[in-house]
């Protein structure tokens, strides 16, 4: 119902998964877009989507192959467990900074004895027609879960975090990354790109996938592939709209007027 397991296919079979950032409320957008990209991220962290619209994202997902990953707010089970029950593939949990932090967002998502999770789905149980222990099962073996890297103390404990059981991926938020170093709207400064290096390093060496979310300029997204991203976060729906719209109109009044006599010669030859 919900995609899962294209997304970590795709990844662990050495291609590069690619995606965007939902932020818009309708739900077309999530499914116009849908049909070229392995996952779309639904940003709850800083966007305000009530779960009524990200569950209309997750269903607008289900024609295509897209993996529809929600960004919850914050570390809490309170916010993951119903955006699970909802029929997420899986969530991104901001600010994850240790181990410890990571054993929590893990817990949020798996059902005891794994974790802390309290049963309640409606979507994932296709409306009550299946549940039971082996239902239960499956969402343990294959939610994905994502911290998110982005404070200097994740760089510090990246080795430990990535070994944590149930850890899906990790993705790098270098934004937020360069304002823990005290290097706020820096992400390419030498020390934030070591760190994001450092992170990356770490997560290969676990053989866990490892993401960013990031703009749309190809030179950097080829960049980071070649530095070992697994999945990119491409931009977000407002960026593509508003850069198409202004590339475009920047591009029209960049042109010589034509004369009006131009014009009718140009009317009358046609």
């Amino acid at each position: 119902m919900n995609n899962q397991s294209p997304f970590i296919q795709k990844m662990r079979s050495g291609q590069v998964c690619l995606g965007t950032c939902i932020t818009f409320s309708d739900p077309a957008v999530t499914e116009a877009v849908s049909a070229n990209l392995d996952f779309v991220w639904i940003e709850m962290e800083h966007n305000p989507l009530s779960l009524e619209t990200v569950q209309a994202h997750i269903i607008a997902t289900s024609s295509s192959k897209a993996t529809p990953l929600v960004r919850v707010a914050w570390n809490d089970p309170v916010l993951i467990k119903p955006v699970l029950d909802l029929g997420a593939a899986g969530v991104i949990v901001p600010m994850v900074r240790n181990a410890e932090e990571a054993r929590k967002a893990v817990a949020a998502c798996l059902y005891p004895p794994a974790g802390i999770r309290g049963f309640g789905p409606r979507r994932p149980g296709n409306y009550g027609r299946i549940g039971g222990p082996e239902y239960c099962k499956n969402p343990n073996e294959s939610e994905i879960v994502i911290p998110q890297l982005e404070h200097v103390e994740a760089v510090k404990n990246i080795d430990e975090i990535v070994r944590v059981p149930g850890v899906t991926a990790i993705v790098i938020g270098p934004n937020d990354l360069s304002g823990s170093m005290g290097l706020l709207g820096q992400p390419r400064h030498p020390d934030v790109m070591a760190g994001i290096d450092a992170i990356i390093q770490g997560a290969r060496k676990a053989d866990i996938p490892v993401g960013l979310g990031v703009g749309v300029d190809y030179d950097d997204l080829t960049m980071w592939i070649n530095k070992g991203a697994n999945w990119l976060s491409m931009g977000a729906d407002f960026v593509f709209m508003s850069q198409s719209a202004d590339q475009l109109a920047q591009r029209l009044r960049s042109q010589k007027p034509m004369a009006s006599g131009d014009r009718k010669a140009q009317k009358s030859g046609s």
